[in-house]
């Protein structure tokens, strides 16, 4: 019976099921492992960790942050100035929101979606594109009520399983701006008058937006089916994945980056030639309202962007350098038909979108400037536990009111702080040793002039705005007020 009970006790060890098991045998199979001393549980292995993060992802590090920043508040700004309103959808969606929205026949549904099922069986996927969850939530919560334009904005991460090239990330991040129920060619004009101040405000300067028009349902279909027979008539020049494209998509054979295929598309129908009378016109009046605001533009007749839901305008931003190549810097258009296509309404839309990440590339490849913060002009330097824990109350004392204070807590060497102090080219540095801490008070000494006195705690915040001569940095936010009251 023992011999019996050994065997399976040798099984349960094989299986890795020992430590389950004992809840139910209890101490028994721990004697008997003892006993027969043949087998010891093996230690499981752990996964080695590795020190860095999935492929096509990656840290932004506090020194790319300035330009991070920089690109933050102009964004805040501008979405400010025009009238949108922030909304933050979630990040992951059921995968059928963006299948059903972007298209089939697309390479970010045929081969860059995240897509997983979750524990409890849904179908679900890491956004690929932010416009389609910002329609969704437009649907749910009901904003076809709201006075139109509704305007909004939002950023964050996408992601997109694509093979990473230089300057792309599988997770990388963007800025859409939206407006929906106007389809007056005005709103055309005046987003990509606010994409064009966008970009110009980070010092990005040598832009050019490329445009063209898709059509409406009724006249791309018709122009659809001359594409189709003309490219059916070129189809063994095609690559391999425009010849697929011609059964699926057949308008992203105009967008191939295949040197065969760009010949190919160079001879293809035009559908600016291919317009309705009143798609003609919207496309008129927005180039009119472009030559009215100066901007520049080249009409691109193969522009037609990667995703289905495009209705009349298209656009792209590109910004250039002195060897004549193009960085793209994000693009949009309009979908008036998307909101019905998902269940809403009928209801105008048009949005563009900015890729984030290839903003700061190219603020570094212009040396454009990054956002520089307010520093601070006072620093607090302490000496002895009981001045440490004095030195705090006094930190947050004059923190709120609205005093910027450097510090070095931790460091025990007076001379030490003091060279802190000096490197930080602060006006003013507060004391505070044994005897400060037990009287109240503290030293302030002008790091200019050498000269210091002795103040009491409730005096010292006065004390100290006199000296600065009131001109005090508070926060961010209203270093961005006296910035845009002078500009």
């Amino acid at each position: 019976m023992a011999q019996s009970k050994g065997k399976i006790i040798k099984k349960k060890i094989d299986k890795k099921t020992v430590i389950r098991k004992s809840a139910i045998v209890g101490k028994k199979i721990t004697k008997l492992v003892a006993a027969k001393g043949k087998e010891k549980t093996k230690p499981q292995l752990e996964e080695e960790i590795l020190m860095q993060p999935p492929r096509g992802m990656r840290d932004l590090l506090p020194g790319d942050q300035p330009y991070w920043d920089q690109i933050r508040r102009v964004i805040s700004r501008m979405a400010l100035e025009y009238g949108f309103q922030r909304i933050d959808t979630p990040v992951v969606e059921y995968a059928n929101l963006f299948i059903r929205s972007i298209g089939g026949g697309t390479d970010i549904v045929d081969k860059e979606m995240y897509i997983f099922n979750t524990k409890g069986g849904d179908k679900v996927s890491l956004r690929p594109e932010m416009t389609a969850g910002i329609v969704r939530a437009y649907i749910q919560h009901g904003m076809n009520v709201l006075s139109k334009p509704v305007k909004l904005f939002s950023t964050g991460p996408v992601y997109r399983y694509d093979r990473p090239q230089e300057g792309r990330y599988r997770e990388h991040f963007q800025a859409n701006f939206d407006a929906f129920g106007e389809q007056d060619p005005i709103l055309d004009a005046q987003l990509i008058q606010l994409a064009h101040r966008v970009v110009t405000s980070l010092g990005i300067k040598n832009i050019q937006f490329q445009i063209n028009s898709l059509g409406c349902p009724k006249c791309r279909k018709e122009y659809q089916e001359l594409l189709v027979a003309y490219f059916e008539s070129k189809k063994q020049k095609l690559c391999l994945n425009c010849k697929r494209r011609l059964e699926t998509n057949p308008l992203r054979i105009l967008d191939c980056k295949e040197d065969k295929c760009i010949q190919v598309a160079e001879m293809a129908p035009q559908s600016v030639d291919r317009l309705c009378p009143e798609c003609r016109v919207h496309f008129k009046n927005i180039l009119e309202y472009l030559d009215e605001l100066d901007l520049p533009y080249i009409i691109n007749p193969r522009l037609v962007r990667g995703l289905s839901y495009y209705t009349k305008t298209v656009f792209e931003i590109w910004s250039g350098d002195e060897d004549g190549k193009k960085h793209s810097l994000g693009g949009g258009g309009r979908y008036d038909y998307l909101i019905e296509q998902l269940g809403g309404e009928h209801t105008s839309a048009i949005g563009f979108g900015l890729g984030l990440d290839r903003l700061v590339a190219e603020m570094k490849r212009v040396h454009a400037k990054s956002y520089t913060g307010p520093k601070p002009r006072v620093f607090l330097a302490q000496l002895g536990d009981l001045a440490k824990k004095k030195s705090l109350r006094i930190f947050a004392e004059l923190q709120k009111n609205g005093i910027l204070v450097a510090e070095s807590f931790g460091r025990g060497s007076l001379k030490s702080q003091l060279r802190v102090a000096d490197r930080l080219g602060v006006e003013i540095t507060l004391i505070i040793g044994q005897k400060e801490a037990l009287d109240e008070t503290v030293i302030i000494k002008d790091m200019t002039s050498g000269t210091q006195e002795t103040v009491t705690n409730e005096k010292l915040v006065n004390a100290v705005k006199k000296i600065l001569k009131n001109n005090v940095v508070v926060s961010h936010s209203d270093e961005l007020r006296s910035q845009n009251d002078t500009e």
